[in-house]
């Protein structure tokens, strides 16, 4: 035996291989709005990491849609339930039924989002508070995450979708004559999750919960008007939007041991745009 070998502590021994370590098998997540258009993606990656995925919509059909198209991994088993994080009793059911079907929860993507269209120079103030409420839902539904994790001694994975633009301001101009300015309401939401991540890691980490918000830059949707498209690209260092897959490794990043040291921080995911 070599010299070299004969010191390896059993901590070193026992040392995971990148594969395991990035290895969801056996591990159920509870996505919300994974029918969207970042949410399918990411709904897909974890179920192609091995995970069990229970897809969650505000429309059951709409969730079922999503289950339906996710691969299986080994015994992995998809499942769909109504949440409509937006409402309380819906978030509640939604969660308890998603325990009921699948014996346990280890994993949350805290990822769906009730828009607005309304910038600076309209919003009403029932609209800014009805934006912000998209922070309670995410609260609430980690606070199910915690309690559950709690209750079964298990650790788990708690992962917020915050944005680029609640770190930065947008471009004016990028907007102009084409839309609506990015609404202001968003902004605050997406900065305030970005602190509720950082709030809740630091009280949760004795509990074995990690926190972490993964944000996306510039992914727009398909509809979105090709001008507006070629003004972001203009404002971005890679010169092009993000496409969902890219994503992907993101997401099973945050969800799997191989961020197991890590709690409280926010992955950017922006083709360098906050690195101007």
């Amino acid at each position: 035996m070599e010299k070299d070998q004969r010191l390896m502590t059993d901590d070193e021994q026992r040392e995971s291989t990148v594969r395991q370590l990035f290895d969801l098998s056996g591990k159920t997540a509870l996505i919300t709005g994974a029918s969207g258009y970042l949410g399918g993606a990411m709904a897909r990656a974890l179920a192609e990491a091995g995970a069990s995925v229970v897809a969650s919509s505000r429309e059951l059909t709409r969730a079922n849609e999503a289950a339906a198209v996710l691969p299986f991994v080994g015994n992995a088993a998809h499942h769909a339930v109504q949440l409509d994080h937006m409402d309380e009793a819906s978030l509640h059911a939604g969660f308890e039924a998603a325990v009921e079907l699948t014996g346990g929860l280890d994993i949350l993507v805290n990822n769906g989002h009730e828009p607005l269209v309304n910038d600076w120079t309209d919003v009403t103030a029932d609209q800014f508070t009805r934006q912000l409420a998209n922070a309670s839902g995410y609260f609430l539904l980690a606070r199910r995450m915690r309690d559950h994790a709690v209750e079964r001694r298990k650790s788990a994975s708690i992962i917020m979708l915050g944005s680029m633009y609640g770190l930065v301001g947008s471009y004016p101009d990028a907007y102009q004559d084409i839309c609506p300015a990015s609404p202001v309401a968003y902004h605050t939401l997406k900065g305030g999750i970005l602190q509720l991540t950082r709030h809740l890691a630091v009280y949760w980490a004795q509990d074995s919960v990690r926190v972490n918000c993964l944000s996306p830059g510039p992914f727009p949707p398909p509809k979105v008007s090709p001008e507006l498209i070629d003004r972001l690209c203009e404002r971005s260092p890679m010169h092009r939007m993000g496409t969902p897959h890219e994503l992907k490794g993101a997401v099973v990043f945050l969800a799997s041991d191989a961020s197991s040291y890590m709690t409280g921080q926010n992955l950017i995911i922006d083709g360098g745009w906050t690195a101007w």
